[in-house]
């Protein structure tokens, strides 16, 4: 075991840590201390940051994903080394997947130790952070105190722009511990805390402008970059100068409300949606990357000609050849509708109603299909939720099959959509509500946040229960237990006739939570949308359990999907115009 004890009441490694993302912004913290990361928790006794401790690493991770959805900044989450800092990987990946900027700090072996040696250290890698490089923007690791302040500020940066995402910043044991004479206390004025944004090519834009210009039916598909820049506003002004009807993926539910008259929501995984976008003879997506889930399982074959808005460069035309703007969606649209405006461009009452009837059409199909399935429990169930919560109550999904449902027919009103179906990971859902609540709790809010998740993802999270407890967060955590991983078990009977290795042995989770002193009831299908809606007024935490096996839709895109083995390389647009605009 190392060990190194600075004097009593010195500043430390550790202090100049906190005291950096302090300067650079941060109000609190999330992790969970280890051997090697003592001298960053010691620190926290000196400290102004606000801090949400967790049982488990990988739940942490996910803290911090929420806190970071909630404030809108990057999210320091504490580690320590090897398993600890390991164990977060999955919910980094998520945040990856989902452009959220978490900032991961990892203790380290002594600098000794560093590059291989072997040298026995516990927790000792031969390289820790190449474990990290496949799932995180940026790494680094700190060799000297003098270079803890420019490493942080610099992940911090890389962190916050776009597209945002995790990084990882690795400070070995003996710098945390030492003492930090020769650093000076930072100041917020010390470091510039907003990256620049991503500007567009203006002659890419010139150029995407002139093809909507002369659209004819123009769709805009809008994905969670739109909610990630904040550029709600300058979607809707592009919807409407264009009298473009818009889609959105599960996670760009808020890019555009559902009563805005141009809104067709985001049943993305009906394939009338899916024929609705390839009609469009221009397609504007932006903000989504239109992976598996997006693409309604990559059966999705636009007809006419795409402009992809992306600040991801690896995703800009990666599945649909088109007109690439490499940028912030908020700067890409606002340019983009200025200047399709500039050619003359205007909203007219015709095009308007063709919009709105197309729309109606559309929705009219999805629903009459989906309410035709036999699945009125589920449809109940989600439409009740969502009418018996507050329109901006946050709602944290996890992978369960209610969720599923959640994608597509929950409304979000006036709260944005989170879920993990970005990496699509289980266990998401009730430790990011617990960094949102504490998150919202530093920004002085105190309105309960909602988390959903099956029985098999709750299993994942169920030592997080200490954690509402001790931080006495106002998090209300709906449980649906169907005794067993009920989306999987869906998929295998579908497959192969029967379900294996899917059941559960499942603890009572009333009592559970009552042991750890958090209220507790069990609820029925008829009246789990009231039993929810008292239990987020009355403040704390507390858990509802409602035992019910639920069934998705059916699928729409089977048929399509067997036929894509044969289908070659998509060359959508080819045959019906220029499509080299090359990725700007």
């Amino acid at each position: 075991m190392t060990t190194q004890t600075p004097d009593t009441g010195q500043r430390i490694g550790g202090d100049v840590v906190l005291e950096t993302l302090l300067a650079l912004g941060a109000r609190g913290v999330v992790g969970l201390p280890g051997q090697h990361a003592l001298g960053l928790f010691d620190a926290l006794r000196r400290s102004d940051l606000a801090y949400l401790s967790a049982r488990v690493e990988n739940n942490a991770g996910f803290m911090a994903d929420g806190l970071a959805r909630v404030t809108g900044d990057v999210a320091p989450l504490l580690l320590s080394t090897g398993p600890g800092a390991l164990t977060s990987l999955a919910a980094l990946q998520e945040a990856a997947a989902s452009s959220i900027p978490v900032l991961a700090i990892s203790a380290q072996i002594p600098v000794a130790g560093l590059g291989g040696g072997r040298h026995g250290y516990l927790h000792e890698l031969p390289e820790q952070s190449a474990s990290f490089r496949g799932v995180v923007k940026h790494t680094v690791t700190v060799r000297t105190m003098a270079q803890i302040p420019t490493a942080m500020a610099e992940a911090w940066r890389i962190a916050a722009a776009a597209p945002k995402g995790p990084v990882l910043v690795e400070v070995p044991q003996d710098i945390l511990l030492a003492s930090a004479h020769d650093v000076p206390v930072l100041t917020g004025a010390t470091f510039a805390q907003t990256p620049a944004p991503l500007e567009p090519i203006a002659e890419t834009v010139a150029h995407a402008a002139a093809v909507l210009a002369a659209a004819e039916r123009p769709v805009i598909f809008a994905g969670g970059g739109v909610v990630r820049a904040e550029a709600q506003a300058e979607l809707a002004a592009l919807a409407e100068r264009l009298d473009a009807p818009v889609i959105t993926t599960f996670s760009g539910k808020t890019a555009l409300p559902w009563g805005h008259p141009l809104s067709a929501q985001g049943w993305i995984e009906d394939i009338a949606t899916t024929e609705f976008l390839e009609h469009a003879d221009v397609l504007v997506i932006v903000g989504s990357g239109v992976g598996e889930l997006s693409s309604n399982y990559h059966t999705f074959r636009p007809h006419g000609r795409v402009i992809q808005i992306e600040a991801d460069l690896g995703k800009l035309g990666s599945n649909h050849p088109g007109i690439g703007i490499h940028a912030d969606a908020k700067l890409a649209l606002a340019g983009l509708e200025a200047a399709v405006a500039g050619a003359g461009r205007e909203s007219t009452p015709e095009r308007r109603d063709a919009a709105k009837a197309a729309i109606a059409e559309l929705l009219g199909t999805v629903l009459d299909r989906v309410e035709g399935q036999g699945r009125e429990a589920e449809l109940a169930l989600v439409r009740g939720l969502r009418d018996a919560i507050a329109d901006d109550t946050k709602v944290y999904w996890d992978m369960t099959i209610l969720a599923y449902w959640a994608w597509s027919a929950w409304d979000a009103r006036d709260s944005e959509f989170a879920s993990a179906q970005g990496a699509g990971g289980l266990g998401y859902g009730f430790p990011a509500a617990l960094g949102a609540a504490f998150g919202r709790r530093i920004q002085g809010e105190t309105a309960s946040v909602l988390a959903v998740s099956g029985d098999g993802g709750a299993l994942y999270g169920i030592a997080e229960l200490a954690v509402a407890a001790q931080h006495d967060l106002p998090v209300v955590w709906l449980i649906v237990d169907d005794g067993g991983y009920g989306v999987l078990r869906e998929y295998m009977e579908g497959a192969f006739g029967a379900a294996t290795a899917t059941e559960l042995t499942r603890p009572n989770y009333v009592a559970l939570a009552e042991s750890f002193g958090i209220p507790a009831e069990q609820t029925t299908l008829e009246d789990a949308p009231a039993v929810v809606a008292r239990a987020l007024a009355a403040g704390g935490p507390r858990v509802v359990v409602l035992p019910a096996v639920l069934e998705l839709f059916a699928p729409t895109h089977l048929d399509r999907l067997a036929g894509a083995d044969t289908a070659g390389p998509d060359t959508a647009g080819a045959d019906t115009a220029d499509t080299n605009g090359a990725a700007a």
